[in-house]
């Protein structure tokens, strides 16, 4: 009488597969999200500022500029009555993106789409602001940030999608 425990072969074989198999399909996604996190990460950043500086412009009723390095990758605040020295002050405190993000492009209405330099989006006192598209960019994925003019409101996108497309929707 033998006494045989353990597992044949075909039965090893067969969990390795199945293992191989399940990797197959969830390491794609993984990395996706990974690259994806970035740009989620920014975006939500992003949002913050602009919620948070919407009602600090209606609460203390002064106009506030969120002012973008489309070239460095970074945004600071401030506002309209602010002298120039704490507006050099808070450029050299500015928020710098996640690493390997970066602006693509940025437009206003009332303006052309930018893709170097410095632009800047306006929130007004009285609640509202340009309407502003961003696109962020990671390892050639896009996401856009849509800052809606009067609702308290910024919508994301997981691709690129310009402002007339953003209109019509």
């Amino acid at each position: 009488m033998s006494n045989n425990k353990g597992y044949t072969l075909i039965e090893l074989a067969v969990v390795v597969f199945l293992i191989g198999l399940m990797l197959t399909f969830a390491v794609p996604r993984v990395r996706d999200v990974l690259l994806e996190d970035d740009l989620k990460t920014a975006a939500r950043q992003l949002t913050g500022a602009v919620k948070e500086l919407r009602s600090e412009a209606v609460r203390e009723q002064v106009d506030y500029i969120i002012r973008f390095d489309l070239d460095s990758g970074e945004y600071w605040r401030y506002s309209v009555d602010m002298t120039a020295e704490k507006k050099d002050e808070l450029k050299k405190r500015s928020v710098r993106l996640p690493n390997g993000v970066e602006i693509a492009d940025m437009y206003r209405v009332g303006s052309t789409k930018l893709a170097e330099g410095e632009a800047q989006m306006v929130l007004f006192k009285k609640g509202y602001v340009q309407p502003t598209v961003i696109h962020f960019l990671k390892d050639n994925k896009y996401l856009t940030v849509f800052i809606t003019p009067f609702l308290a409101e910024v919508k994301v996108y997981d691709r690129y999608i310009d402002f007339d497309e953003l209109k019509s929707s």
